[in-house]
């Protein structure tokens, strides 16, 4: 089951980024991103990191991807046409989220002793010691990626403010 869900996600995150790259507009652009994001989230629970899964989720999907859509947003890079929806989401969409949830149900059903089959590894690894290594031995790192987004803030700011 393990394998078919990374197929099934690996997938979703190479044909997100394909997404990304070939959308015209920007939000959809950004809309696409969040699905690469989420799949890499799931491919770390998959993977047994359930503490990165979290991370991905609410650093990258969430807080990130804010930001990205409130510059999108603050340059605003011209008149958005109106769509009336993708054809693609009807065809490959629509199934593929069936698909999904027919897999996600099947395998809950599989999984439903007392832990749903869970079982811990040999190290385990608690908050503190990744807390510890993240704020002492990763600290530059941690903080030269925090002053990067601020300049990239910054930069947006400058791009779009107009010249009276």
């Amino acid at each position: 089951m393990h394998l078919v869900l990374f197929f099934i996600f690996g997938g979703l995150c190479v044909i997100g980024a394909l997404n990304l790259l070939l959308q015209r507009h920007p939000i959809n652009s950004a809309l696409s991103l969040i699905v690469v994001m989420s799949s890499l989230a799931v491919l770390y629970l998959l993977l047994g990191a359930e503490f990165l899964a979290a991370a991905q989720v609410i650093v990258y999907a969430g807080a990130i991807m804010v930001l990205f859509t409130f510059v999108i947003m603050l340059l605003n890079a011209g008149k958005e046409e109106k769509t009336y929806g993708s054809k693609a989401a009807y065809f490959v969409g629509f199934p593929g989220a069936a698909a999904i949830i027919a897999t996600l149900v099947y395998m809950f059903l599989q999984n439903s002793g007392p832990l749903g089959g869970a079982r811990l590894g040999d190290y385990l690894v608690t908050t503190a010691d990744l807390s510890r290594v993240l704020f002492r031995d990763l600290l530059l790192p941690f903080e030269v990626t925090s002053v990067l987004i601020l300049v990239a803030i910054l930069g947006a700011v400058a791009l779009a403010r107009r010249e009276h």
